[in-house]
């Protein structure tokens, strides 16, 4: 009898723990999603007596107080609660009587590996935060912002049991801002919003072909000739690297050589490995043949003078060097290259490169860091101690994760940036889905060498504007997928959760929403701008590339406040009016026929609507034949819904109308991302 009591019982439990999860992904709306969640239903109210009290001995100027101080503007801001006390550990405040509680054992020492645990309770009797480091609270601090809720007309803390850490150790952005520089702010605002997902590593891609963007005075006429007067003081990149540091997280800084290396040869052509040519800076995208000479003493000795500056200026020990796409044309072009290799009993242009890398990876351990690059630094002789950056796949003709495979294979430790080309415009689906570890046969040896990942924002065709828009919120979801467990992979919670995180996101700072409404109001020149919403709704820019074919129809000046630029990867309207279609043509009932109905009903007027503020708004012309589009497709369907037929006639009518193609000499780059589920309901109704 007592055993079949302690059955009961023990089921009882195993029933209420799974309910409660089952109700976390229900009502919680948190990226990334912690490893143990639980809820309680006593939760914690906001109000003006709220405060906040650090055990130990706090500094006003440590990184766990001004944390905690922005988390109280924050929620203040979301709130609208006026404090009595707007510091932590303010003299009124004590651990007797502070809604929070913060207690940590350590400030740690920001660099790969560290403790970034927490745990946290919240219930109605307060808030308890603890963790090993500093930075695993300030963590913590960030899931309790995502905690805030709206429940009986007032803001409160949800009541939740969560212990947390993240999967990888190394959960990286890296930001391009030589292609477009990126002033202060938008860096810093950036990284604002990778701490609010608890990425760690920002990766900060400081050379290329269009540009140099560090003030450097032993080499000046790189800024003098390389930079169009658009780079970083040193002093900006102390503060930048300082305000990293507040928020826990790595600076790493990328100096692209050999190839990428036309701002090198701009400024210092002596160093490039064909003469006799003046070297310019690149204003368009693509992959340029400039590559420095890796055979010339005087190469080693420039990079030598450079890496002794800069690498003081950034404490972490990892260097990328880039090392990508270097197609070797120079080299093959130059005789004594080709003489130095024959001499050298280098096969080819990768061994050449290796050459070169494992001449760099000698410098750089001078001032103590250890050499990264793109995978293609990847050889039988280069040094194990490199840290290979995956990159490619299939569209580089490669299957997923193969060289981050061949890397832990090889002894290497590697990240994974394949699949969060974020650039790429595609779905955050797409991204959500790869994960770092390969599903392939890995000892636990070589697992352990895979540290995590980075999403890539290279930015040919994005500008201070809107860069946010590009990155986020798409980038919360990668982040989960670095710091959460990897059987977290619902697609509909991920989306759901993400609505939310992105208004979070605006919340902290981030652009996103606010660059996508100034360019609707600009084209339409601040007359009625709805009707340029709702159709972006259901628009997608051009993906993997496709807007920028030979990297010539758009230059580094080039204006990007076009209506491409306000449209998103994941079209707002797209899913659920994807999802409503699913539902009317599996019931086709009342409520499913209003609901489609609803939606063709307001995209037949999008075409008019801007027809009407067109003569004063010249940057409409290019998108009305497109609404014309979408208007006559939805006019035809409504009345098709209605009636609950598509004749044949109207069924041709309808394709003729999907087939035309917009201009391209109109720069509209964007699909009609609902085309698919227009077709399905035509086809339907067509039966």
């Amino acid at each position: 009898m007592l055993t079949r009591l302690l059955l009961i019982f023990t089921l009882m439990i195993e029933i209420s723990f799974i309910n409660a999860q089952e109700m976390s992904k229900n009502e919680l709306q948190l990226m990334p999603w912690p490893q143990e969640i639980s809820l309680n239903s006593s939760d914690f109210s906001i109000t003006t007596d709220f405060s906040i009290f650090i055990h130990g001995d706090v500094a006003e100027d440590s990184r766990i107080f001004k944390s905690s101080t922005r988390f109280l503007r924050y929620m203040t801001d979301k709130s609208g609660v006026f404090l009595k006390e707007g510091f932590p550990n303010a003299a009124n405040v004590s651990a007797e009587n502070a809604g929070v509680q913060i207690e940590f054992e350590e400030v740690a020492e920001l660099k790969m590996g560290i403790d970034e645990s927490y745990r946290l309770e919240v219930d109605a009797s307060g808030i308890r935060l603890k963790a090993k480091t500093d930075i695993g609270a300030m963590h913590g601090l960030s899931t309790l912002l995502q905690l805030i809720d709206v429940k009986a007309g007032g803001y409160v803390f949800s009541g939740a049991s969560i212990k947390d850490h993240p999967r990888f150790v190394w959960r990286g952005l890296m930001m391009d801002v030589a292609r477009h520089f990126m002033p202060v702010d938008v860096v810093k605002r950036n990284i604002d919003a990778m701490a609010f997902v608890k990425l760690n590593v920002f990766h900060w891609h400081l050379s290329d072909d269009q540009g140099f963007r560090v003030e450097t005075k032993s080499l000046p006429k790189l800024i003098e000739m390389a930079s169009d007067g658009q780079y970083y003081t040193q002093a900006q990149i102390k503060d930048v690297v300082a305000y990293a540091d507040e928020r826990g997280i790595r600076v790493v800084p990328e100096f692209d050589v050999p190839g990428h290396g036309t701002a090198f040869l701009t400024a210092y052509p002596e160093l490039a490995s064909k003469q006799g040519i003046e070297y310019h800076l690149e204003r368009n995208a693509g992959i340029f043949d400039p590559t420095l000479d890796p055979t010339n003493d005087k190469t080693y000795a420039y990079l030598d003078t450079l890496f002794k500056e800069v690498t003081p200026l950034f404490p972490d020990q990892y260097f990328h060097i880039g090392g990508d796409e270097n197609e070797g044309k120079h080299w093959d072009e130059n005789p004594d290259i080709q003489a130095f290799m024959k001499e050298q009993d280098l096969k080819d242009n990768h061994a050449l490169q290796t050459y070169f890398n494992i001449k760099l990876e000698k410098i750089l351990s001078k001032y103590d860091k250890v050499l990264m690059g793109w995978e293609e630094i990847m050889t039988e002789n280069m040094p194990k101690s490199a840290l290979i950056h995956s990159w490619r796949g299939v569209n580089e003709g490669l299957a997923p994760g193969q060289s981050l495979t061949a890397a832990v294979k090889n002894g290497y430790q590697t990240i994974l940036s394949n699949g969060y080309y974020i650039d790429l415009l595609l779905s955050v689906e797409d991204h959500y889905m790869v994960d770092p570890m390969p599903a392939v046969d890995l000892t636990e040896e070589e697992a352990a060498r895979i540290l995590g990942g980075e999403a890539t924002m290279w930015a040919e065709l994005v500008t201070p504007l809107t860069v946010d828009s590009r990155i986020w919120p798409r980038t919360a979801a990668i982040a989960e997928r670095f710091w959460s467990p990897q059987e977290v992979r619902d697609i509909d919670s991920m989306f759901e959760r993400l609505e939310t995180i992105s208004q979070m996101l605006e919340l902290i700072g981030m652009q996103h929403m606010r660059s996508q409404s100034y360019i609707f109001r600009n084209i339409a020149n601040y007359q009625d701008d709805d009707a340029l919403r709702i159709l972006s709704e259901i628009s997608e820019p051009y993906k993997i590339y496709s807007r920028n074919a030979g990297g010539t129809e758009y230059q580094t000046y080039s204006p990007f406040t076009l209506f491409a630029d306000a449209c998103t990867a994941d079209a707002k309207a797209v899913r659920p009016f994807q999802k409503a279609v699913a539902n009317y043509m599996a019931t086709n009932d009342a409520a499913s026929k209003k609901v489609i109905l609803s939606y063709l009903r307001q995209w037949s007027t999008i075409h008019s609507r801007i027809e009407d503020i067109a003569d004063k708004a010249p940057l409409t012309a290019p998108i009305l034949p497109y609404a014309k589009k979408v208007s006559e497709v939805s006019i035809l369907l409504t009345v098709a819904v209605d009636t609950n037929t598509l004749s044949k006639n109207n069924m041709k009518l309808f394709h003729s109308i999907m087939e035309v193609q917009e201009d391209p000499s109109l720069n509209l780059d964007v699909t009609l991302a609902v085309a698919d589920a227009l077709t399905s309901l035509a086809t339907y109704l067509a039966k």
